[in-house]
C-alpha cells in the first residue's frame, strides 16, 4: 500500500528537552547553511552543476558534494520521520507497546520529525533555486508490515536505525564544509542513541545495543556504508522515484 507523508504531532507542546534540541543545536547550525548557499556563485544555477539537487532527464536526482549529501539525508530522514508517525498514530500503539516502549517510540518520532524538518529548512534556505531543486516530499510503502504487531514494528526500526547510522557514517568522508560535517557529527550521534534504545527494547540486558553485527571488533566502529549501498535498501519502502548517478 502506497502512503502519503502526513504529520500528526503527538504533542504539539514539545517538552523543554525537545524545545532544546530544535531551536538551540540546529537552529544554530541552520545560519551556517543559509550563509553558505547565499555565498555560492550565480553559475550554480545552471543545471549542468551536478553539485546540484534537481530534475535531470525527468527524474529527481539528488546531485552530488554537500548538496548531494544533504539530500540524501533528508530523503532518509523523511523515510524514519513518516514511519515514526505510523508508529504512534497506530490504534494500537497504547496496547502493544508498555510505558517505557511508547515513550522511547514518542521520543524517536520527535527527533525523526525535527530532523526532517531541520533539512527540508536548510536546503530551502542554502539551495540556489529551492522551488526545484529541493527534493519532493516523498511517498511510502511498508508492505506487509503490520504496524499492530510489538515485534515487527521494533524488527523494522532496528533496520531503519542501523541503516541510518551506518549512512551517516559513510557521507561523512563526502562533505567538505565544515559546518554541514558538524551537522552531520550531531546528527549521526542521535541515530547512534536511537539504534541502541531499539535493540535494548528488543533484547533487554544484552550486548545486542552495540552488537558485533554493527561494530566492528577489531577497529570497535560502527559500520559505515556508501550512498549506493544504502539506497537499495531505502528503495524497498520508498516508492518516489529519484536517482542518485552522482553520489558513490
Amino acid at each position: 500500500m502506497k502512503n502519503e507523508v502526513k504529520i500528526h504531532e503527538v504533542d504539539p507542546s514539545l517538552n523543554s528537552r525537545r524545545s532544546f534540541l530544535k531551536l538551540s543545536g540546529l537552529t544554530l547550525v541552520t545560519t551556517g547553511l543559509v550563509l553558505a548557499g547565499c555565498s555560492d556563485n550565480d553559475d550554480n544555477n545552471n543545471m549542468e552543476d551536478t553539485s546540484l539537487p534537481g530534475v535531470r532527464n525527468g527524474i529527481f536526482d539528488l546531485g552530488s558534494g554537500d548538496f548531494g549529501v544533504l539530500t540524501y539525508a533528508y530523503a532518509l530522514e523523511q523515510l524514519e520521520a513518516d514511519f515514526y508517525t505510523k508508529v504512534v498514530n497506530s490504534t494500537s500503539f497504547n496496547t502493544v507497546f508498555n510505558d517505557t516502549e511508547r515513550q522511547v517510540l514518542t521520543d524517536l518520532y520527535h527527533h525523526e520529525v525535527v530532523h526532517r524538518d531541520f533539512f527540508k529548512a536548510a536546503l530551502t534556505g542554502a539551495l540556489p533555486d529551492p522551488s526545484s531543486q529541493l527534493l519532493p516530499t516523498l511517498s511510502f510503502t511498508y508492505g506487509s508490515l503490520n504496524f499492530n504487531s510489538r515485534n515487527e514494528v521494533l524488527a523494522t526500526a532496528k533496520a531503519l536505525e542501523d541503516t541510518g547510522v551506518a549512512a551517516y557514517n559513510g557521507a561523512g568522508k563526502l562533505i567538505k564544509t565544515a559546518d554541514y560535517l558538524l551537522l552531520a557529527g550531531k546528527i549521526v550521534s542521535v541515530e547512534a542513541r536511537h539504534a541502541s534504545a531499539i535493540r535494548s527494547l528488543i533484547n533487554p540486558n544484552s550486548k545486542d545495543f552495540a552488537g558485533d553485527d554493527i561494530v566492528n571488533m577489531s577497529t570497535g566502529l560502527d559500520d559505515a556504508k556508501d550512498p549506493s549501498k544504502i539506497l537499495p535498501i531505502a528503495a524497498g519502502f520508498i516508492t518516489t522515484k529519484f536517482t542518485a548517478k552522482y553520489l558513490p
